[in-house]
């Protein structure tokens, strides 16, 4: 870094306009000129974790704009909600609106939690589709939606629940998040595979859930937010190797599945070569056959 600062200094200096503000403002204007106007990564003041917690955060941020997309499309493609547990993603919204208002009225940081917003409109379309892919109905879309409205405007209102709620809230919200996990861990255990689950979906979730354990620690001094991060990554992980395990034993359930099919085509194939034979046998080996 010695050596190229001579030559990155003028750049630095020189920046358009929006951009120095906006630097300052995301890493305080002290280590904004530590690290970007005099290129000093010294350790001292912590500067440099700031930065990489920053820039986690804004990455779990733009990669969570996308990160049930996937499971969306799965569902939009199959027409179907199998191995989706319906009560695991609504567990999951509520936990991620109460938390999102609780950050939110904290005065938070955005990129310490601005994830959960676009994470929990993404749940609630994939609700929607496995209520309506389940047989629920309409009905019972519109009354879902209806319903996370309504606990978002009275979460929200300062007049219904006021701080000190909000916490007790948020601290049953972090267990709620957890156990939403459990239903899913669940679903993929009794049916032996992940169903229309998105991969993606499941090891984004591994990632970005450690992440946040490192920029909870660097940005934000609260232990209820920390602990919830901490136990939801250590059932992401039991998610993850589900995915992992039942990927690598498909192969070997597709090739049975693929024995067995074959059988019934053998037996058709010679039942219908000797028509003539089978003809006496009788009501029940037409039927058979």
């Amino acid at each position: 870094m010695d050596l190229l600062r001579p030559y990155l200094l003028p750049l630095t200096h020189n920046l358009p306009h929006p951009l120095p503000t906006l630097g300052a403002h995301l890493l305080t204007p002290t280590c904004y000129n530590q690290l970007i106007l005099n290129l000093d990564l010294s350790p001292q003041p912590p500067c440099l974790r700031l930065a990489i917690s920053k820039l986690l955060g804004l990455g779990i941020i733009t990669l969570s704009s996308i990160v049930k997309i996937p499971q969306i499309l799965n569902l939009l493609s199959t027409r179907s909600a199998q191995g989706v547990s319906l009560l695991s993603y609504t567990l999951e919204t509520g936990s991620y609106l109460v938390t999102l208002l609780y950050a939110g009225r904290r005065g938070y940081p955005f990129t310490a939690y601005g994830e959960t917003a676009l994470i929990a409109v993404q749940n609630l379309v994939v609700c929607v589709l496995v209520l309506l892919y389940g047989g629920k109905g309409i009905g019972a879309a519109t009354g879902f939606v209806a319903g996370v409205v309504a606990m978002g405007m009275v979460v929200g209102d300062e007049r219904w629940v006021d701080m000190r709620m909000l916490g007790w809230l948020q601290a049953g919200a972090g267990l709620v998040g957890v156990a939403s996990k459990v239903p899913q861990i669940w679903v993929n255990w009794r049916e032996g595979g992940t169903g229309v689950l998105s991969a993606f979906t499941v090891f984004t979730y591994l990632a970005g859930s450690l992440s946040r354990i490192f920029t909870t620690l660097q940005e934000v001094d609260d232990k209820l937010i920390l602990y919830g991060f901490i136990a939801g990554f250590a059932l992401n992980a039991v998610l993850a190797a589900q995915m992992v395990y039942y990927w690598r034993s498909s192969p070997a359930t597709a090739e049975q599945g693929d024995a067995y099919s074959e059988k019934p085509k053998k037996e058709i194939a010679m039942g219908s070569s000797t028509g003539a034979s089978t003809k006496g046998k009788g009501p029940s080996t037409r039927r058979r056959g």
